[in-house]
């Protein structure tokens, strides 16, 4: 049984129907939401990559921009949404349950403060240590007269998000942990439009007059962009009680207890970023006879942005939606529970992912296209960046399952096991490519084959810990739902390789001939797997209708109904 959140004990109704409702059942329901959310939020970012990809192509400038980006984002994964977020959400929810709204509120406040000063500072040197920073992630910059100090100029500009992004994590874990997952979710549509708007109007309208270039109006946006995203959740937390003030005390024990969770965790997560400096430094020192120095960044880049579209609508939001509840689970030393719970939500990523991984590699080239094949972007750069994707594509079930599988540590209070796998995932990040670029003579392709095969590896390893601690895991299920939907999905794809190889390869490569192709062989995709899974048993699929659809049509029939009367 389930313990509400303190938002939840205050209505006797709800408390009833989460009684009522398996735990799996409601992180199922959670995930959906969070999904439809999130794909709204992907929408955006979409517009915003595309306007970007238009504006300035695959070449010096947005090389420098998505290095500029990645620093502080390679930051706020080690400080904020990776570390603090796995740290703070299990002892913020064990806070909720067994004690008191003012003990939830003086955590709150201390780790709120204690963000403020201690990422606060790191922003600060982040600023001051630029140029070493960029000399150490993109070596080959150098080779090219001013991509450097673009790129230094940039991340300085950039390095402030880190801050507004470390608090916009902890305001979504406190969200989730009450049960708010929609509010969360739609914050980085703030982001994403904040960014775009800003940075067009300081690039092109106001930056002539301020001195300000276009990629640095940009740069400004995304600072704007984070400030939104952290607002727009702030106004949900003052609804639900929670008013900051500044305190320090770090003789706390719930501080102490986050901080012993995060020190494994940043440096479990530095291992997780250092396998990305490497790629980009391998990055940034390759050549291509087309490009030259520049587009391999990019490339890599462009390619990775829908590898994350699949791996935030269904492994960031089961992530998401999970954690809370086997962190409830723990807390009440429920094991069986938090066993078929989180076996559950992998058996729904595999529903998902598998399928929407071959459909990336049989149409990556179409889908990339559509998006960006314009303006700057040309049609090469389309057939480089599709090229990656299949590379990326080939891990995207590793990468989602991961998600789900290194917080179920942190909410058994092991933050040591992820780490340590993490930091064993170097050695392979730095031996495969060597291996693929310089004794098999792979292109650039070769850094995204790396990611993928290090990232299965750490996956299978992270099951297999988890599966001893645990005592199982639900391992007959989930060996069962694997090969079903693999199946599923290998009907699926098939067709989908025939009439992209031998039907659309005579069409024109025009982004309205990659559009059209895409209109026909996606839903024909869809209803291709989603006979066969019904086919071959996938019981998933009625799961996640009973969990998320009937509910959800019981209250708009409710509504309507109340309406009515």
């Amino acid at each position: 049984m389930t313990v509400p959140t303190i938002s939840e004990r205050a209505s006797p109704s709800a408390e009833a129907a989460i009684e009522q409702t398996p735990p799996e059942a409601q992180v199922v329901r959670s995930a959906g939401i969070v999904s439809v959310v999130v794909s709204l939020s992907r929408l955006t970012e979409l517009v915003r990559e595309m306007v970007m990809a238009n504006l300035f192509g695959a070449g010096f400038a947005h090389d420098s921009f998505l290095l500029g980006f990645r620093i502080p984002n390679l930051s706020r994964d080690l400080f904020a949404e990776g570390a603090l977020s796995s740290a703070f959400i299990p002892t913020f929810t064990t806070s909720l349950v067994k004690g008191t709204k003012l003990e939830s509120d003086e955590l709150a406040n201390l780790v709120t403060s204690a963000i403020i000063v201690i990422v606060g500072s790191v922003c600060l040197l982040g600023m001051l240590f630029a140029p070493e920073l960029v000399g150490l992630l993109a070596p080959g910059f150098a080779a090219v007269p001013g991509k450097f100090e673009l790129a230094v100029r940039l991340t300085r500009i950039m390095f402030p998000f880190l801050l507004l992004m470390a608090l916009a994590a902890q305001a979504m874990g406190m969200l989730n942990s009450h049960g708010s997952f929609g509010i969360p979710a739609l914050a980085s549509i703030f982001f994403n439009i904040g960014s775009v708007g800003v940075g067009l109007l300081i690039g092109y309208v106001l930056g002539p007059h301020l001195g300000v270039t276009p990629i640095e109006g940009m740069a400004y946006g995304v600072v704007v962009g984070g400030a939104l995203q952290f607002g727009w959740q702030r106004v949900k937390l003052r609804a639900l009680g929670y008013r900051f003030r500044f305190v320090w005390n770090w003789s706390h024990p719930g501080l102490r207890r986050i901080a012993s969770l995060m020190l494994p965790a940043v440096i479990g997560n530095l291992a997780a970023q250092t396998n990305l400096i490497i790629n980009t430094s391998f990055a940034s020192q390759l050549y291509d006879p087309v490009r030259g120095h520049n587009g391999p960044v990019s490339w890599l880049g462009f390619a990775m942005r829908f590898v994350q579209v699949p791996l935030s609508l269904f492994g960031v939001a089961f992530a998401s939606a999970m954690l809370p509840s086997v962190a409830r689970s723990a807390a009440l030393n429920n094991f069986d529970e938090f066993r078929k719970t989180l076996a559950r939500s992998l058996g729904m990523v595999f529903l998902f992912t598998i399928p929407a991984s071959l459909i990336l590699i049989t149409l990556g080239h179409p889908l990339i296209g559509a998006v960006y094949q314009s303006g700057h972007f040309k049609s090469y750069d389309t057939t480089q960046s599709a090229l990656a994707l299949s590379c990326y594509s080939l891990g995207l079930v590793a990468f989602t399952s991961a998600r789900i599988l290194s917080p179920a540590f942190y909410a058994l209070s092991d933050a040591r096991t992820p780490m340590l796998v993490s930091v064993s995932s170097i050695a392979l990040n730095l031996a495969l490519p060597v291996l693929f670029l310089r004794v098999w003579h792979m292109g650039f392709e070769a850094l995204a084959l790396t990611t993928a095969c290090a990232v299965g590896v750490e996956c299978l390893v992270l099951a297999e810990c988890l599966r001893r601690k645990l005592d199982g895991l639900e391992g007959r299920y989930l060996n069962a739902c694997f090969w079903r939907v693999m199946l599923a999905s290998a009907a699926m794809a098939l067709p989908l390789y025939l009439l992209h190889s031998r039907v659309f390869k005579a069409f024109p490569d025009t982004r309205l001939a990659d559009c059209a192709q895409l209109a026909l062989l996606i839903p024909l995709a869809l209803m291709v797997f989603f006979a066969a899974a019904r086919l071959l048993g996938v019981q998933e699929i009625g799961f996640a209708f009973d969990a998320f659809v009937v509910p959800t049509w019981k209250r708009f029939a409710n509504r309507r109904g109340k309406i009515r009367t």
